[in-house]
């Protein structure tokens, strides 16, 4: 028996046209160096229009890749509406990677069209001889184009190229399996690797985003995205918010606490998205600066590397702010479960539910697989490689062949974990940063967000470091909180009345800052060759009990 039901394509296309239309007025707010500047999803649409005009013009005719080297504002939603929808591919460029890996990412990507910022010129213009792919730059708010002239492309100002179009477009008819845009992984080791994501994945993603078990959109919201438009198109946020109809807070590149606090009091989101970091950023400016209010907002979504239970029950308790904590990689577009804790549970149980991975979103469905291949039982208990597959998870990088992370139509996520009963994830590390002592697993994440917890310390990073009768053992270094003073001896025994004593780390670094990737996720690789070289600092303590059988 054949469905009768009318085959619609979805698209990006489809949700441009849903939110220009059914809520034309929704707000577009973007942060400038003197307040802000708005405009509504219809006049967004409107500009987008013109911008696909201007593309086909100058040459944009199939599904080319069009590069954005920017920070969120609205130009840059704008091009998310347009490429795409036009048939085009977006291709988010990451502008806070090294210039080698941009002229990889570039080149690898064949990018025909860079739209820039005005205040990123400097940087693209330095690149400009390596992008042998590039043709034509579109350089967004003004400035001076200066530094761009004189390399071999042509320059071009976006207002200007959209004024010279007509306010029609002859959108074409894009089937759902095509690409619409693009995104490479941050490259921790070796090159970057070319996500792709279809219409069809943009579209159910940003479905599942909606959802109650997700991030719950609402028309009557107001979203402001702290996680940049070049990471994993910054969560999925502003597709989602077009197409439940929710207000869009930009930040652009007005990211320092003081700055996103006056834009959170100005604009009054309801919903904002970033990694730990801000956030923690955000609590200190807020402990020091006790005038302000940030509580027109009803949920925090956190996601990039492990949320410490403090941070979560700090905001939920100064402020009445639920945190919900998201997994998820460039690879799965990125969001693939949630953290709530379950009906009828609460108190301390609750927070660990809340401070675990979560739940996978309808959609994503995972399994454990050991070292032999075997899939692992879903008790709590066994530890294994979490695989994930579902309509929004990739199964192959761009024009790069990596069989290693692929199983059988599964995507090999390289976060190792344990999954219980409930469906409720718990990831204890990377596969490439476990640190193996005697045989024994020790969570590097256990033991970070364990010591985040610890009122004198700001932030922990832990990696593994040769030794001599173990192999291997934690190496904890600590970023104090201002005007903390604290001992190693201290910290240790605190730790040791919350985790396993085999774990305890005997060598500790006190450092300035955690060192992190371009999307803000820990650089243990950075670390561990400090460590090597003999850049840190470090304090050795006696060991106290150093596997499961030294202890009494």
């Amino acid at each position: 028996m054949r469905s009768t039901m009318q085959d619609v394509p979805l698209t990006i296309g489809s949700i441009l046209r849903h939110g220009t239309t059914n809520y034309a007025s929704s707000d577009v707010v973007t942060a400038t160096e003197t307040g802000s500047r708005r405009s509504t999803f219809a006049e967004v649409g409107q500009r987008a229009t013109r911008l696909a005009g201007a593309l086909r013009r100058l040459g944009i005719d199939g599904d080319q890749r069009v590069a954005t080297f920017s920070w969120n504002n609205q130009e840059h939603l704008e091009s998310y509406l347009a490429v795409p929808s036009m048939g085009a591919v977006l291709h988010t460029l990451n502008v806070r990677l090294s210039p080698e890996q941009i002229t990889y990412i570039v080149t690898h990507a064949d990018d025909r069209l860079v739209i820039v910022d005005a205040c990123l010129v400097e940087p693209l213009a330095q690149l400009l001889p390596e992008l042998t792919t590039v043709q034509t730059i579109l350089v967004t708010g003004g400035g001076d184009p200066g530094p761009l002239q004189g390399r071999g492309k042509q320059v071009l100002d976006y207002e200007e190229a959209l004024a010279a179009e007509a306010p029609e477009f002859g959108w074409p008819d894009v089937e759902e399996t095509s690409a619409a845009a693009m995104c490479y992984t941050s490259g921790t080791t070796g090159n970057p690797k070319g996500v792709v994501y279809s219409h069809r994945s943009a579209w159910l993603h940003s479905l599942a985003a909606c959802s109650g078990n997700a991030f719950g959109l609402r028309f009557d919201d107001r979203i402001l995205p702290i996680v940049p438009m070049f990471h994993a198109n910054a969560w999925g946020l502003p597709y989602a918010a077009m197409m439940s109809g929710a207000a869009l807070i930009l930040p652009d590149r007005f990211l320092a606490p003081e700055a996103l606090v006056r834009l959170f009091e100005s604009e009054q989101p309801t919903v904002s998205g970033a990694v730990p970091t801000i956030w923690n950023d955000l609590l200190e400016y807020l402990r020091q600066h006790e005038e302000h209010d940030i509580t027109s907002l009803r949920l925090i979504l956190c996601g990039g590397s492990a949320v410490p239970r403090a941070l979560i029950e700090i905001f939920q308790e100064r402020f009445g702010i639920e945190i919900v904590q998201a997994w998820g990689m460039t690879e799965t577009s990125p969001v693939a479960s949630t953290a709530r804790a379950p009906v009828g549970v609460s108190g301390d149980a609750a927070w660990e539910y809340r401070a675990s991975a979560g739940r996978f979103v309808c959609g994503v469905e995972g399994r454990l697989v050991d070292d032999g291949g075997s899939v692992l039982p879903t008790d709590g208990e066994a530890v294994g490689e979490l695989q994930v597959r579902g309509p929004w998870v990739t199964g192959a990088y761009y024009r790069d062949e990596d069989p290693t992370k692929f199983d059988s139509g599964w995507l090999r996520t390289g976060d190792v974990g344990t999954i219980d009963p409930l469906g409720f994830i718990t990831l204890t590390d990377r596969a490439k940063d476990v640190i193996k002592s005697g045989g024994e697993w020790i969570s590097s994440v256990e033991l970070e967000v364990t010591l985040a917890e610890h009122p004198d310390v700001l932030e922990a990073a832990v990696v593994g470091v040769p030794d001599e009768r173990w192999q291997e053992r934690p190496l904890a270094t600590v970023v104090l909180r201002d005007g903390a003073d604290i001992t190693p001896e201290a910290l240790r025994l605190w730790l040791s009345h919350r985790v396993v004593r085999w774990w305890l780390p005997e060598r500790w670094a006190f450092i300035p800052a955690v060192p992190r990737t371009s999307v803000g996720k820990f650089d243990k690789k950075v670390l561990r060759g400090q460590y090597g070289d003999g850049l840190l600092t470090v304090v050795t303590l006696e060991p106290l009990a150093q596997q499961p059988a030294d202890v009494p």
